[in-house]
């Protein structure tokens, strides 16, 4: 199918705009002065919330419905379930891999050095966060720009739907790594280049894939990547809110980030 440059250059700023949005999260993150362990703990549970309304809501039917669109329905929700957990035991075997000889929860370290450990932890859940926040970006940034080769009236909203999502997810990556390094500037870096995996899908998928993506691939994709962010947030992210002794600000920002995506789902359907 050809497209003119014109309405190439429409979708790719629809998806350039959709992954800067990630950097949004990150800066506002870090100019945010002295964040109380109140503000991290609620901001690590909203990311959860959001990531796992989004993992269970969105993601993970839109696997099942366009896996529908090549097999029976009963064989679309088996292959996605199976995706799904595939996607667990993928984030879980890299977590296990990642070399780890610390124990947070220890009862008897020294304050100093449980400050040191609560910065590497912080500092793992953050990078962790970003990649799987990248490998759902990129599926997601091809999904934009397919919706903007088409019809704008729904490629906008969609555009600013995933905006939207891409705010807290850069909250989800550059707080835990402020924390851990007191580094403003590579916690946004790692914010944004994040978000730029949306883009990069993008043109990827333009350039390489789009012959070969259909709707079994993605359907698979989407539900492997709801898989690997509920276990980011169930492994990660609420272990690191609930580690500030916040308890209950980790908990109600994890419900604020279920109802922020809530709303903003229910706004463009």
């Amino acid at each position: 199918m050809e497209f003119s440059p014109a309405t190439v250059a429409f979708a790719f700023g629809l998806t350039l705009f959709a992954g800067l949005a990630t950097g949004v999260g990150g800066l506002y993150s870090v100019l945010k002065k002295n964040p109380t362990d109140r503000f991290l703990a609620g901001s690590l549970g909203f990311s959860a919330g959001v990531m796992l309304y989004v993992s269970m809501v969105e993601l993970l039917p839109e696997g099942v419905s366009s896996l529908a669109e090549e097999m029976s329905e009963k064989g679309a929700n088996w292959l996605a379930v199976a995706a799904f957990f595939a996607g667990i035991a993928i984030i879980a075997v890299i977590d296990r891999l990642v070399p780890e000889n610390i124990n947070p929860h220890e009862p008897d370290m020294t304050s100093e050095k449980e400050k040191k450990l609560r910065r590497q932890a912080l500092m793992k859940t953050g990078m962790m966060t970003s990649v799987a926040i990248a490998i759902h970006n990129f599926p997601e940034g091809f999904a934009t720009f397919v919706s903007g080769l088409g019809d704008a009236t729904i490629a906008i909203p969609v555009a600013v739907a995933i905006a939207i999502h891409n705010i807290p997810e850069g909250i989800a990556i550059a707080v835990p790594i402020r924390e851990a390094t007191g580094d403003r500037k590579k916690a946004f870096t790692w914010a944004m280049l994040s978000g730029l995996a949306e883009p990069a899908g993008a043109l990827v998928g333009f350039l390489l894939f789009m012959p070969l993506l259909g709707p079994m691939t993605l359907g698979v994709i989407f539900a492997a990547v709801a898989g690997i962010m509920v276990f980011i947030s169930l492994d990660e992210l609420l272990p690191a809110a609930i580690a500030t002794g916040r308890h209950h600000s980790a908990i109600y920002g994890l419900v604020a980030g279920m109802a922020v995506m809530a709303v903003s789902l229910l706004l463009f359907l």
